[in-house]
């Protein structure tokens, strides 16, 4: 009984520190993507906490089916974990919901993005397939990619299961996919009653989604012995009832291929490690040139096998192991490999540490510093944007200043006085910079008191942070909004699209396609065009908040961990 009150008060923790701008945030995404009955359900239980069945029923008021369906859909993306209950062995088994896994829902395109750049199609269509359905076996994943890739060849083409196999086997090496926790996926998608009896297990769920909680498990990176040969298959023509009928028939065939049990799901943290040295490398390349990002694209790849998740810096890596280790592209003679390194170490923004002499001297990256450069440009950024380049030259002052009075911010900037004054008082009534009091004597007397503005980068790191999420929230509401605005248009035009596809399907002639392409009117095209615009202004304008966001947030988490 007293062992369970430490995990309550951990959990008290975890849905305090989720703000309304978050919760806010991942009730949109969980409507878009998974519908209105798993956004209530998700919402509640992201405001309300660890909670077991009948108190979800209770204050949700929706029917047991319901809920226990959105708990399904839930569990099955690792957006839930369920644990014991709080009042010993024996009481209902609760269910929590993290807002991390949730937000991941906004990084989708990016995660699918980066595997067709790195694995192509087929990678594509892998990591599109496990962020659709949660989790899948290496098998099933193999059969539908293989079957989505022939449909798209030509007729008489069709794409070999091993090939698939083999790509799917480069993104577990390269730890992109990851085995999911030793759980029985169906054991955690019962009522209550079933759940209680994994909860031997259970202590550990509420971070079995997080990386270190996979990687603990010894067969984590494994792929099994998987016996799949054959090729992909194109759908049947026939009825949609059949089609459906037959695609619920393959995924129930009880063929056996030697990986029952095993099922495999996208490491996030393996992307956002990809996605910081990416942005690291980026902010070399052009603070300096293309050689050096080289050098510091190099430095990563030898050093992320060796460097923990959580590390403020790389191993440490010789000269002579970098030489080495360089493309055979580049021809950089040893001499200027060496006045490359000393031009990273020397440069103001540190990315590249030195921490030995050995081995013709050894290096680092910073990684921590290097995402608090990368947080500062992009504070930085944002001021300029919004307050113009007298404020932004104000904010980076304080920045590398520190405390400074107003007097001395008006001589250090070169601004005029009154126009200093204006821009300061801006900046302090948007909370981008602080402003300390210092008194000479207790009284707090104005004339015997030093004023001090500073910035402190943590604290507005993570005020921009709640700034981009309800941002986001604002961009997705506005996209659904011009959606319904255009329902009645776009399911026409969807309606006429699916005519037109089966016409030429069938071969028929000219006239009739023409015929059905006039049902819409040429003010209706032009309508069409104009929200196609704008959706995808909007989806851009979310995919740019969403590495400001990603920048923030590595940042925050690096902060924390150093």
């Amino acid at each position: 009984m007293h062992r369970a009150a430490p995990r309550r008060s951990r959990a008290e923790e975890r849905s305090r520190k989720m703000t309304a701008q978050e919760v806010r945030l991942c009730g949109l995404l969980l409507q878009e993507h998974f519908g209105d009955v798993v956004e209530k359900v998700g919402t509640h239980l992201l405001r309300g906490g660890a909670q077991n069945l009948r108190t979800i029923l209770h204050e949700t008021g929706l029917s047991l089916d319901l809920v226990k369906k959105s708990l399904c859909v839930l569990v099955q993306h690792g957006a839930c974990v369920f644990s014991a209950g709080r009042k010993g062995p024996g009481s209902p088994t609760e269910y929590q919901t993290t807002c991390e896994r949730i937000l991941r829902i906004l990084r989708y395109p990016r995660y699918i993005y980066t595997a067709k750049t790195l694995y192509g199609d087929t990678g594509e269509l892998i990591i599109e397939e496990l962020l659709q359905r949660g989790h899948m076996s290496m098998s099933s994943t193999v059969k539908t990619v293989a079957d989505r890739l022939t449909q798209n060849m030509e007729d008489g083409r069709s794409m070999d299961y091993s090939e698939v196999s083999s790509t799917f086997s480069k993104l577990v090496e390269t730890h992109f996919l990851q085995r999911c926790p030793p759980l029985a996926g169906a054991q955690t998608t019962q009522s209550a009653t079933a759940a209680t009896a994994a909860t031997p297990d259970t202590p550990g769920t509420p971070a079995s989604t997080t990386l270190p909680t996979a990687e603990s498990y010894p067969d984590c990176y494994r792929v099994p012995h998987v016996t799949l040969i054959g090729r992909g298959k194109r759908p049947l023509p026939s009825e949609d009832g059949d089609d459906n009928r037959n695609a619920k028939k393959a995924r129930l065939d009880p063929e056996t291929h030697g990986d029952e049990g095993i099922y495999w799901q996208v490491n996030f943290e393996r992307f956002h490690l990809h996605f910081r040295d990416q942005a690291i490398i980026s902010a070399v390349a052009s603070k300096m040139d293309q050689t050096s990002s080289e050098i510091v694209r190099t430095m990563l790849r030898m050093s992320e096998v060796m460097t923990s998740p959580t590390a403020t810096c790389t191993k440490p890596l010789s000269a002579n192991e970098i030489f080495r280790s360089l493309p055979t592209s580049y021809n950089i003679a040893r001499p200027i490999l060496d006045q490359y390194l000393t031009l990273l170490v020397d440069d103001p923004m540190e990315f590249v540490g030195k921490a030995g002499e050995s081995g013709g001297g050894m290096y680092v990256v910073n990684l921590h510093r290097a995402l608090a450069n990368l947080a500062r440009a992009t504070l930085e950024s944002v001021v300029q944007e919004r307050f113009g380049s007298r404020s932004a030259r104000i904010f980076r002052l304080l920045l590398r200043k520190h405390h400074l009075e107003q007097k001395q911010v008006e001589d250090f900037a070169m601004i005029p006085a009154k126009e200093a004054k204006e821009m300061l008082y801006t900046l302090l009534s948007q909370n981008l910079v602080q402003l300390q009091e210092i008194p000479k004597t207790p009284d707090y007397a104005p004339s015997r008191t030093f004023y001090l503005y500073n910035v402190n980068q943590l604290p507005t790191a993570r005020m921009l942070l709640q700034n981009c999420y309800k941002t986001v929230s604002n961009l997705i509401e506005r996209r659904l909004f011009e959606t319904k605005e255009s329902k009645r248009l776009l399911e026409k035009s969807q309606r006429i699209e699916a005519i037109l596809a089966s016409l030429q399907a069938s071969g028929a002639e000219s006239e009739q396609l023409t015929e059905v392409e006039e049902m819409i009117t040429a003010p209706e095209k032009q309508q069409l065009e104009t929200l196609r615009l704008h959706i995808n202004k909007l989806d851009s304008a979310e995919n740019q908040v969403d590495e400001t966001i990603f920048l923030l947030e590595s940042y925050i988490n690096s902060t924390a961990t150093s």
